[in-house]
């Protein structure tokens, strides 16, 4: 079986660490037998035509110093950051459509797999016109795309409900996707997530919470972006160092980062935030290792975009670590309150904070929460069940390309 994935961003070399998530899960279906490839735009001009024996064929869209739309950051926070980006719209639409009909014809796909289906799904609909319809259309969708189309572009909400009626199958990320894509289909919606993309180093169940050391080390990982919430995170820290010493590692760089430097300086911790920037997977590893508590405390932006799953979650429950998040977005998909973490009202720094506390006041119930979480991600989140049910999502589009059934996928 052939597929190609329609993606906005894949490393562009070795040790970049975008994506992960998604380089893993092509890796999971390569050694299931998929012939994988990936359909991507350039950024500056280049980017790495294969990655570690996968097949990535770039297209162009402008001169190089201008293809910066994606990667980067989000295509929405793009768009809001630099209005004028908008111009290369036009330009992106047309060279991907140009490098679909060139894959669909050298080398026809079985299954088109698109992620961020508003517009990816025009680029899969054009690959399938020219396998004279044969190849089938599956579209992931991972939230933003939904809400940033709900609440700024009205006008696109024809796309997206052409971009799920044109799909043989669409999955959503996360149980809160699948509610938002569900005004736009009757169709029933399965939830196929992303797994973790770090694995442990060591067997234990990650660093002990310092119990009645009157200390605590918090780590924060992800992009340095409003719906992240981390001015909450260093509000709430201000008020947790009046009990504790507790520091905060943030790992992670985006446009927010001289802003949330300024926000612990006028909180008082600057001393106690280490702003990390992106580091590499053994640093990252690193971090989960030496760290005592994850904190993510997502928030919905001022665009409406919030988090669509939390992969970071996985991760540190993967290396054994309490974790404390907002209850938003597809993060409840990972964390039950009180059985596999704490989930905190959204941009709350006092909630935030009185969570934090209470891990380190009772590390033992924070320890026990952690190892509940790390067998619930292995036996909901593990890549190999993941990697099932896609092949089973592929096999029954295909099988609805060809009118035999409908995609159900448990």
């Amino acid at each position: 079986m052939r597929v190609v994935h329609v993606v906005t961003a894949f490393p562009r070399h070795e040790g970049d660490v975008i994506t992960p998530w998604l380089v893993r899960l092509l890796l999971g279906l390569r050694d299931a037998g998929v012939d994988a490839a990936v359909l991507a735009p350039a950024y500056r001009g280049g980017g790495a035509t294969e990655w570690r024996g996968i097949p990535v064929r770039r297209f162009r869209y402008a001169p190089s110093f201008l293809e910066t739309l994606t990667h980067d950051q989000t295509v929405p926070d793009r768009l809001r950051s630099r209005p004028w980006a908008a111009g290369l719209l036009p330009a992106y639409m047309a060279g991907g459509s140009v490098a679909s009909v060139r894959m669909g014809v050298a080398e026809p796909p079985d299954v088109v797999h698109v992620h961020w289906p508003v517009p990816h799904a025009w680029f899969g609909g054009i690959a399938r016109a020219v396998t004279d319809g044969s190849a089938a259309l599956v579209s992931t969708f991972y939230s933003v795309e939904i809400r940033w189309i709900e609440r700024r572009l009205p006008w696109a909400l024809p796309l997206l409900r052409w971009s799920v009626e044109a799909s043989d199958a669409v999955t959503a990320i996360s149980s809160s996707t699948a509610a938002a894509l569900g005004r736009y289909t009757g169709r029933d919606v399965p939830v196929i997530p992303f797994s973790a993309s770090l694995s442990a180093t060591r067997s234990g169940a990650g660093a002990a919470v310092a119990a009645g050391a009157g200390r605590l080390r918090i780590l924060f990982v992800g992009r340095l972006v409003e719906r992240k919430g981390v001015p909450a995170l260093i509000r709430a820290l201000a008020l947790v160092r009046e009990r504790l010493d507790a520091t905060l590692e943030i790992i992670g760089d985006g446009e927010s980062a001289a802003q949330l430097r300024s926000e612990a300086e006028r909180a008082g911790v600057a001393a106690a935030v280490a702003f990390r920037g992106q580091v590499d997977e053994r640093a990252l590893q690193e971090a989960y290792e030496r760290a005592e508590l994850l904190v993510l405390p997502a928030v919905v932006d001022s665009k409406g975009d919030t988090e669509g799953l939390g992969v970071v979650l996985l991760e540190a429950l993967e290396f054994g670590l309490p974790v404390v998040a907002s209850e938003v977005g597809g993060i409840p998909d990972i964390i039950r309150h009180r059985e596999t973490g704490l989930l905190v009202p959204p941009g709350e720094p006092a909630s935030l904070a009185e969570a934090i506390l209470e891990v380190a006041a009772d590390p033992g119930a924070a320890r026990e929460r952690a190892r509940r979480g790390r067998r619930e991600v292995r036996e909901r989140f593990g890549m190999q069940g993941i990697v099932d049910r896609l092949m089973e999502c592929y096999r029954d589009a295909m099988a609805a390309r060809r009118g035999e059934t409908r995609c159900a996928v448990p």
